[in-house]
């Protein structure tokens, strides 16, 4: 994904968030993106599991129509 981008890359991004949010918002920011990072993995994972859970359930369904 970040193939392409070198240390002098990330260094100038880092400066222009630093220059736009400042020092003491920083962490903030890193905070609050790793809760969203962490709640869209979640919600992910939820859908993975409901989508198995109704596939389980026709499964079973077509099972039952079948005997």
């Amino acid at each position: 994904m970040f193939s392409g981008i070198g240390l002098q890359e990330l260094l100038v991004i880092f400066l222009v968030v630093l220059i736009l949010f400042g020092a003491k918002r920083i962490p903030d920011i890193a905070t609050g993106l790793g809760r969203g990072i962490r709640d869209f993995k979640k919600a992910v994972k939820d859908t993975q599991d409901e989508i198995k859970k109704d596939s389980s359930a026709n499964d079973k369904l077509e099972d039952k129509h079948h005997d």
